[in-house]
């Protein structure tokens, strides 16, 4: 699929102007399956709209780039997935074939994750921890990373209480400072400020027969390379300290936030933010539901605010993101940091979810109406409302892909209003007006892809008694026929019972 924005023209606003897409970026295999829509058709025929189409093969494809930039630093490590980013059986059984390991945030991702394969040891406990969720990662040999000295206190309790052997710990700090620069780490709810990490020491220290701490880490909120090497960094700091209390720590933790390229063209990005802007400031038709600004706003004849969306176009992300961050000189030591790993014999620990579950899944909605609308973009009404799809709740703008049920004759491309079926006037799939390349009919559908990285179920809900959507996994061997299967019906084996690698 391509669309060149240059060529073509839409009536937008009582203006004739070229399109602005923002088309996605697909990797081999989504494409190859957006280009089988008879397939898909079939699957939404028979599961219903909203769809979740599962590619659970992709996950280990990603696993191996991650792999790839630990073998490029000669670093060994384990490569954590955070189960949150969706809740797909297919996704967490298939990679129990990978090597990889996985990051449960709940008590239910734990079992999820034990159920479909994983043994305690491969598996990470993170976030707010209740009793029960505390218990099970304890009981079954998980890691626990620990956001402060009374979480350390209570697993200590529960260790020695129920005679369970000793508790690997990884201890996430927060707060970092870089040299020259008074703060340059923004503020986190998770973790310990690394000012208080003689708290954690003290606390280990008296639990040393409960406790083992493997390492230290971080959790930061931000796409900066420069925030994230100043908390590498200190995390180095912070494993000597360790060292000088008699502790043997041997992981660093890096979190996630690896981030991903949505969008294909740097261009259509470029230039969809440019009009954007003059929109808001009044210079072209709005490009928006209610001139909505994405955090822009016009006061006085002066652009304000600040454009509080994703950047979907990304040129290094996932694994790149990974290499360029090792690559990075330490901001104080002035090496690169992951030789300062290397020299001190450390294992790398990374926790990707949107990163690995890059390309792993897309939506499919039916379109049910097109209908006209006062200021001349057709409203499209979707068999799926904004929880489904939850791009735009995460600064995601992409286009979906238009799926014809039927042949069509060539058409004039057509700027829309993407709605949902919830009987709310906020239920936009998409605040944007959305450019397709020819004007959808009922019967017709959108896929939105990549979305299985927080977009596809992180928000879904059954308001107004609508349906969650179903997903299905889907594969093929070679360039043979897709097969599918319900999401929880996969299990990573070949049709002869062989078990996949």
């Amino acid at each position: 699929m391509s669309n060149d924005p240059s060529q073509g023209g839409t009536s937008h606003g009582g203006t004739s102007s070229p399109p602005l897409y923002l088309e996605p970026r697909l990797a081999p295999r989504t494409a190859a399956l957006l280009e089988s829509p008879a397939f898909l058709h079939t699957l939404v025929d028979a599961l219903g709209s909203p769809l979740n189409v599962i590619l659970p093969d992709q996950i280990a494809d990603n696993v191996r780039g991650f792999q790839h930039v630990f073998a490029r630093h000669r670093l060994a490590g384990r490569i954590f997935f955070a189960h949150k980013a969706n809740r797909s059986s297919a996704l967490v059984r298939r990679l129990t074939t990978t090597g990889a390991a996985l990051d449960a945030a709940s008590l239910t991702e734990l079992q999820h994750a034990l159920g479909s394969g994983f043994a305690g040891a491969d598996l990470m406990a993170t976030g707010p921890k209740d009793p029960e969720f505390l218990w099970l990662a304890a009981r079954a040999g998980a890691l626990v990373n620990a956001d402060g000295p009374g979480e350390l206190e209570r697993a200590a309790a529960l260790v020695r209480g129920r005679g369970l052997p000793r508790l690997r710990v990884l201890l996430r700090l927060s707060g970092f400072e870089a040299p020259g620069a008074r703060r340059l780490s923004r503020r986190s709810r998770f973790g310990t400020s690394v000012k208080s990490l003689h708290h954690l020491l003290d606390v280990l220290d008296r639990h040393r027969a409960e406790l083992d701490p493997v390492g230290v880490g971080y959790h930061l909120d931000t796409t900066s390379v420069e925030e994230k090497a100043t908390a590498l960094e200190g995390c180095l700091h912070a494993m000597e300290e360790l060292r000088v209390r008699g502790f043997t720590p041997g992981a660093v933790d890096v979190g996630g936030g690896f981030g991903v390229g949505y969008l294909a063209h740097a261009a259509q990005w470029e230039r969809y933010t440019t009009e954007l802007t003059r929109a808001v400031m009044g210079a072209r038709p709005p490009l928006t539901w209610g001139g909505h600004g994405y955090g822009l706003r016009a006061e006085n004849g002066t652009l304000r605010g600040a454009l509080g969306l994703y950047p979907a176009h990304r040129p290094t992300a996932g694994p790149g993101y990974l290499d360029e961050l090792l690559s990075h000189p330490a901001p104080g030591l002035g090496r690169p940091l992951g030789t300062l790993l290397l020299e001190g014999l450390y294992e790398l620990y990374a926790e990707p979810g949107r990163a690995l579950a890059d390309q792993c899944g897309l939506t499919l909605g039916r379109v049910l109406e097109v209908r006209p609308s006062d200021t001349g973009e057709p409203l499209v009404r979707l068999a799926l409302n904004a929880g489904d799809v939850s791009l735009e709740d995460h600064g995601v703008l992409v286009d979906p892909v238009l799926l014809p049920r039927d042949p069509a004759p060539a058409a004039a491309p057509v700027a829309v209003h993407l709605m949902g079926n919830l009987c709310l006037e906020s239920d936009l799939i998409t605040r944007r007006t959305v450019f397709l390349p020819r004007p959808p009919r009922p019967g017709d559908l959108l896929a939105f892809a990549n979305t299985a990285g927080y977009c596809m179920d992180f928000g879904a809900t059954r308001a107004q008694g609508q349906a969650i959507a179903r997903k299905v996994a889907v594969h093929r061997e070679g360039e043979g026929a897709w097969q599918w299967c319900l999401d929880e019906q996969y299990w990573p084996l070949t049709r002869t019972g062989e078990a996949q690698g």
